[in-house]
């Protein structure tokens, strides 16, 4: 069931205008202005603010080796949403759903085209992060 919510979401955003959802360079873009201060420049969970917290990030380059080979996508993805509560650094990791619709001014006001871009943001990130998977 996960994996066709999966597959209509990267249909529907794909058929949209606006940057594409599939494209991994927005996603490396995306990545640059809102988690390499904590994960690094290359992922490798290195970044500036890592001495200041007191959960290290994680090197997210790793992903799918620590997953027996297969990228985790869906986990990713409601990691960056905010759904799993991930905790770093004394309190909850930024949650970019939130962030993303906030920078709209749409949070809450179910304008279903704010939505679809923010998710789309989501997926950028997540499929930049399986394309530096090693």
């Amino acid at each position: 069931m996960r994996h066709t919510i999966l597959v209509v979401s990267l249909t529907v955003l794909s058929t949209f205008g606006g940057a594409q959802a599939q494209d991994a360079g927005v996603g490396g873009a995306l990545f640059a202005q809102y988690c390499a201060t904590c994960h690094g420049t290359d992922a490798m969970g290195d970044g500036p603010l890592n001495d200041l917290m007191t959960t290290k990030a994680p090197d997210l380059t790793g992903l799918s080796a620590r997953n027996d080979g297969s990228y985790p996508m869906l986990e990713v993805i409601h990691i960056i949403d905010g759904r799993t509560g991930l905790r770093g650094h004394g309190g909850p990791m930024p949650t970019y759903g939130s962030v993303f619709d906030d920078e709209h001014g749409q949070s809450g006001s179910g304008d279903y085209s704010a939505i679809l871009e923010t998710r789309g943001r989501i997926l950028s990130l997540a499929m930049f992060l399986e394309s530096i998977q090693q």
